[in-house]
């Protein structure tokens, strides 16, 4: 069974950086899609960006492109989003998934809050 723990979340004030972690629990961790995901309070979950398993290509949101970064370290069974530049409208709540045929795992989420 995989587990999936988001941490990295917090306060930061706009302009600012946070880097988030996923740590992943279980098997094949390489063989996985790991992407990133946001809610914020009223709106639906968007994806903010993806990182193939095969060789590591990212795809990112419009929103997201050109501050975030996305990675995987398949030794350490991690990923991370490195965000930069970050505005009011990036405050949500942070979800890890992993993605492997008809297999999806969720973490519960990390929230970030940009606020002045």
């Amino acid at each position: 069974q995989v587990q999936l723990e988001e941490s990295g979340g917090g306060l930061v004030q706009p302009g600012g950086s946070l880097r988030l972690s996923c740590a992943f629990s279980g098997f094949s961790f390489s063989r996985y899609v790991m992407s990133w995901y946001r809610q914020a309070p009223g709106k639906a979950r968007e994806m903010v960006a993806i990182i193939n398993s095969a060789d590591s290509t990212p795809i990112y949101a419009a929103s997201a492109k050109g501050r975030f970064t996305i990675s995987r370290d398949d030794a350490k069974n991690m990923a991370a989003l490195q965000m930069n530049s970050l505005k009011p409208e990036d405050s949500a709540l942070y979800y890890c998934k992993a993605s492997f045929a008809w297999d999806e795992y969720w973490g519960q989420g990390t929230q970030v809050t940009v606020s002045s």
